[in-house]
């Protein structure tokens, strides 16, 4: 009995291992729409970050700046990266003038899919235009 438990342990985790190392392999959608092979509202890019409007808003206002270069979450971020994600912020700085949110927004990004992170690109969210309540 404790063979079988032990057995099909190490093959959930064979399985899981399987499948994020194809996750982290395949063409993702913002690799698609950073190759330009998808359409996107984009309202910012430069040679390394893209920024387009969220086809599923959280509010008026909700944009999702993505680094061109390919890390998965920001746990894999580099301490290379660092330049590349102090760029986001600023790139964040410009929209929020941009689109009159700089007195009230969210910048934030989920790492993992127990945050609910669903595209294992790096992006982050520019969240405002309305009133932002206490929860994440």
């Amino acid at each position: 009995m404790c063979g079988i438990i032990i057995g099909k342990v190490v093959a959930r985790h064979a399985i899981l291992a399987y499948y994020d190392t194809r996750v982290r392999f395949m063409k993702n959608i913002f690799q698609k729409i950073i190759d330009g092979e998808i359409p996107c509202d984009k309202v910012f890019e430069n040679e390394r970050i893209i920024a387009f409007r969220d086809i599923y808003p959280a509010a008026p206002v909700h944009i999702l700046i993505v680094p061109k270069k390919a890390i998965p979450d920001i746990m894999h971020a580099a301490k290379e990266d660092a330049p590349l994600l102090a760029e986001v912020v600023f790139v964040a700085q410009e929209l929020a003038k941009k689109f009159h949110i700089e007195q009230g927004f969210r910048l934030l990004t989920n790492n993992g899919p127990e945050a609910g992170q669903s595209i294992f690109h790096l992006h982050f969210h520019l969240i405002g235009g309305k009133t932002l309540g206490r929860e994440a």
